[in-house]
């Protein structure tokens, strides 16, 4: 009983200081109070380091000279044994830096550390409070953060720590952007400043994170200028790692580069420059293409076919050469004892005519073809007949072994819609609808290799330079309705209303990965399943002291 009176009292005492410190105004008169409280931190009462975790927080600002050791003993709170004592110090983080900002940058450090604990209230109370610390100063408290997840000096972060961070940036950060984000022009390029400095060792996921986040920035919006644009494209070059030496059997930076290519898609069609992916292709990849597996192959061309149609002229003609000798290789010159990968095929062809129409002529000792621009690139007065035989000899067999494998896939699309009459069980009904959907999209791929390799027959072929073709993998874009008159809608503007302009664009998400037969290896065709992200570099394990304290 002696044991709990003692507690009873020096929880009294505790409320005397505070009482006391509240109603004075001149409170530097009664640093001893507040010492006092400093040491109930260390009380054997429970109730007595809860409060003493209210009060510390709260007349902190009051005396600096005390300030080493108010926050060496909080800190002890934060760490103590009981979860309601803990948590009690944590809401009291935030109030160290409300008339002392000058602390927030090291409070954020510390709530951030605490962020690996195990207990759902203690971790809703670190979120809190961090949130709480971000809306008072958000780049300072965003600087503090990524610290914990970016590499300086070769020296990583704890592991633990650095994840837990990356999930608070991407749980509790990102989503409220507008909020805390303000001025926008400023605040946006911050952050962006501080995730280009993280990217130096990320895996695949959380690259993709950040860069769908800087996607949504305003900076980087749709009436974003041509150079904004750029730098996204130059962030996913950098991850690319398009100055390292090719290395065919490497497959982890295989799959970054072809991930990257994918991501970088969408900016190509903004006005990015692709130049540098191409010509890194061009260089490093071309030359060694045989060695690649087979799903990355198929990878890396559906990548180069969307990328394609904004390449620039002068980089079509280093790059058309190479994608002439690949077309050449994946379509057979005769039928016997020869395969051929469809999708390759589709994949070049729609490559090759969006080249070849930014640089026609550059055709000609390709293909042997005779296309006159005047100019002396033509070359007309040399001999390319053996080019041209070659190149015809091939397109007829692949539009021969198109037409028989048509065949087959409409007999087999018949023979599903009969199974699925008589499926019995879910299961068995949902198998036949994917192999449905698998003949229909090889029955696109097939259209789509016909309906390039006709127009290449004539001497003087017109290449497809526009979207008339919708690559086989890619949804197919729906043609709006005819919007209606203003008559029709009582002469208001209709609501809803879009244009049929530009295609739909691919899904992000098509990263490497393992390709998916969807038809047999004797018809040939292929198709490549979802991919995931490129992983990233190995990252090692480190620790990073606490630093506690403001010294």
């Amino acid at each position: 009983m002696a044991e709990v009176s003692d507690d009873a009292k020096d929880i009294e005492k505790l409320y005397e200081y505070g009482e006391r410190l509240n109603e004075v105004k001149d409170k530097s008169q009664h640093a001893d109070d507040y010492e006092n409280i400093i040491k109930a931190a260390k009380s054997s009462s429970v109730k007595g380091r809860q409060l003493a975790a209210q009060l510390i927080p709260r007349f902190f600002k009051y005396f600096p000279g005390l300030s080493v050791s108010a926050v060496d003993a909080h800190l002890d709170l934060c760490e103590a044994e009981e979860l309601g004592v803990r948590v009690q110090a944590i809401r009291g983080l935030p109030l160290f830096c409300k008339d002392t900002p000058e602390h927030l940058s090291k409070i954020v450090d510390i709530l951030a550390q605490l962020l690996t604990a195990e207990e759902n209230v203690e971790r809703d109370a670190v979120n809190k409070a961090l949130l709480s610390l971000l809306r008072q100063d958000v780049k300072a408290s965003l600087t503090a953060l990524f610290k914990h997840i970016e590499s300086v000096d070769e020296q990583i972060t704890d592991e633990n720590l650095r994840e837990r961070t990356l999930l608070f940036i991407k749980d509790k950060v990102f989503p409220i952007k507008a909020e805390l984000l303000r001025p926008p022009e400023q605040m946006e390029r911050h952050i962006t400043d501080l995730i280009k400095k993280s990217l130096q060792d990320v895996t695949g996921a959380e690259f993709k994170m950040f860069m769908d986040f800087l996607k949504t920035l305003t900076i980087f919006g749709e009436k974003a200028p041509p150079e904004r644009v750029q730098e996204l494209i130059e962030i996913i070059e950098g991850q690319a790692d398009l100055d390292a030496q090719f290395n065919a059997a490497d497959g982890d930076h295989n799959d970054r580069l072809i991930s990257c290519l994918f991501m970088a898609l969408p900016f190509f069609e903004r006005g990015a420059s692709n130049s540098k992916f191409f010509n890194y292709l061009n260089k490093h990849m071309f030359p060694v293409f045989d060695k690649l597996p087979e799903e990355r192959k198929v990878d890396l061309l559906k990548n180069l076919a969307e990328g394609s149609p904004y390449t620039s002229p002068q980089d079509t003609r280093q790059i058309l050469p190479s994608v002439v000798q690949l077309l050449k290789k994946a379509m057979p010159r005769r039928k016997a004892g020869e395969e051929m990968n469809f999708t390759s095929v589709e994949c070049l062809l729609y490559t090759f005519h969006h080249l070849a129409h930014k640089a026609p002529n550059a055709s000609n000792s390709l293909c042997g073809y005779k296309i006159v621009t005047g100019q002396p690139s033509d070359r007309l007065g040399e001999d390319f007949s053996e080019q041209y035989k070659d190149f015809s000899e091939r397109l007829n067999c692949v539009e021969d072994l198109v037409r028989a494998t048509m065949k087959k896939l409409t007999q087999g699309m018949a023979d599903h819609n009969k199974g699925l009459g008589a499926a019995v069980s879910d299961e068995a009904k949902a198998t036949i609808r994917t192999q449905k959907q698998n003949t229909t999209t090889g029955l696109r791929t097939c259209n789509n290799i016909l309906a390039m390799t006709q127009p290449l027959h004539s001497k003087t072929p017109s290449f497809i330079g526009d979207k008339r073709i919708n690559l086989s993998w890619k949804e197919a874009v729906k043609p709006s309705p005819p919007t209606p008159s203003a008559a029709t809608v009582g002469g208001k503007r209709p609501l809803g209303a879009q244009n049929g302009a530009g295609s739909n664009p691919a899904k992000i998400g098509r990263g490497a990965g393992s390709s998916q037969n969807y038809f047999s290896r004797s018809a040939g065709l292929q198709h490549r399943g979802g991919r995931s992200g490129a992983r990233g570099r190995g990252r090692g394990y480190g620790g990073r002291g606490r630093g506690r304290g403001f010294r």
